[in-house]
């Protein structure tokens, strides 16, 4: 009885050990990667700010619509649990470059090195910038996640391009009334804010609008090849 024990645990750790094996694919792998460096880019992008004459954008907002599409993505296909993990692990990744940023700034630079005043300028980020941009990002990507699970819930795979839209509008619209007012509150006049806090959820939701042929296109794929 006890060797017959023995072989059905051992067949049943084998088992898991399998399907944990089948829950991190390459695929997630890279796109779990890829939401990463979204994520840490957009935060050192940032620093740059866009002027169009009436109005004026940072230059993270290039880059860091693509997390939220990845997000979304990730979702669809290995479902809300494996999002959350993606979201915990960026947001680990983005604090520990912050620190480790913070650490290098202290360091001391050679007298003759005339680079140091630019590259603190970039990895300095203020901590009530840091504060901002990361409670910001762990609000909106949860939320974003989550109304994307409960609305394929409801339309099973139907409706992909629907609930991504509509799930990056809650998100955006989360991170940017999260952070404008963390980060430039008294800083900034309150239609300053209001303003760039619509610009903002606006343009992000648009730049997904325009790529979602695209990613609608890898969704399927990914799709057929993680069946």
């Amino acid at each position: 009885f006890s060797e017959i024990s023995r072989s059905r645990v051992l067949g049943n750790l084998l088992k898991n050990k399998t399907m944990e094996k089948k829950k991190y694919s390459l695929r997630f792998v890279v796109f779990c990667t890829l939401f990463c460096v979204a994520l840490i880019a957009s935060n050192l992008f940032e620093m740059k700010v866009v002027d169009f004459d009436y109005f004026a954008v940072t230059a993270g907002m290039l880059i860091f619509p693509i997390s939220y599409i990845v997000n979304d993505c990730i979702v669809e296909i290995w479902g809300y649990k494996m999002a959350k993990f993606a979201i915990i692990l960026a947001f680990t990744m983005n604090f520990l470059v912050m620190a480790m940023g913070g650490i290098a700034i202290l360091l001391p630079s050679p007298a003759d090195w005339g680079g140091a005043e630019h590259f603190n300028a970039v990895f300095s980020l203020a901590p009530r910038i840091a504060v901002a941009s990361l409670t910001a990002f762990l609000i909106g990507s949860f939320l974003n996640a989550k109304v994307m699970d409960k609305m394929k819930r409801i339309h099973k795979e139907r409706l992909f391009p629907l609930r991504s839209i509509v799930s990056t509008v809650v998100g955006e619209c989360a991170d940017s009334i999260i952070f404008f007012p963390i980060a430039f509150a008294g800083v900034w006049p309150v239609d300053e804010l209001i303003k760039m806090m619509g610009i903002q959820a606006l343009f992000k939701t648009l730049y997904e609008v325009i790529l979602l042929p695209i990613t609608n296109r890898v969704v399927r794929r990914l799709r057929t090849v993680e069946a």
